[in-house]
């Protein structure tokens, strides 16, 4: 693939998506979600050059992905990090303890657990008064939390199995097939959540 006249042998999934979008050749096209983008970016740089290209078909999966609210960054973190925590043995201390936080807060954002962990026990009431929790949740903590989840993957999976994670993770976020109509999305009650 070429990029005016700069060719680009192994284009991340997310640049073909940008010009599916007819968005800016980008790896974060603003129609995906930007924890499904992040965890895409991941799974391209762990993957072999073969398996780069294999995730090149499910490109048209993350148009429209990009949807707000606490819900779908939660079920893809909870989802990273527990395929983690299954694919891989002895992890450092502090990275299972920022794994395990992970995992607790994405189930207490889903209704799973009666709170959160970590550094969400103090950003997620402050933020949650001002409206920010959910943006700041969605843009850098479950961006970062998925990102690891999957680097931490990837030491034991070959392009398969990632390649597997990166469908199980558009099938989470509902994505839509090519051709597809849109779902109608409703507010969910985590999404609603409040904080005082």
């Amino acid at each position: 693939m070429t990029y005016g006249r700069v060719a680009r042998p192994d284009p991340c999934v997310l640049e073909v998506v940008s010009k599916l979008a007819r968005e800016p050749w980008t790896d974060r096209p603003t129609c995906v979600h930007p924890v499904l983008g992040s965890i895409a970016r991941m799974v391209h740089d762990h993957s072999t050059k073969a398996g780069r290209r294999a995730l090149i078909p499910l490109a048209p999966a993350f148009l429209e992905t990009a949807r707000a609210g606490f819900e779908g960054s939660a079920r893809l973190v909870a989802l990273c990090v527990s395929t983690a925590l299954a694919t891989t043995g002895e992890l450092a201390k502090d990275e299972l303890e920022r794994l395990a936080n992970a995992h607790q807060t994405a189930l207490y954002l889903l209704g799973s657990d009666p709170q959160p962990a970590g550094m969400a026990c103090w950003w997620l009431p402050v933020l949650g008064r001002v409206a920010l929790s959910e943006p700041f949740y969605r843009n850098f903590v479950a961006t970062e939390q998925a990102a690891e989840a999957v680097a931490v993957t990837a030491r034991a999976a070959d392009d398969v199995r990632l390649r597997q994670l990166l469908k199980q993770c558009l099938a989470v976020q509902g994505a839509r097939r090519p051709g597809a109509p849109n779902p109608s999305w409703s507010a969910s009650p985590v999404a609603q959540r409040t904080w005082s």
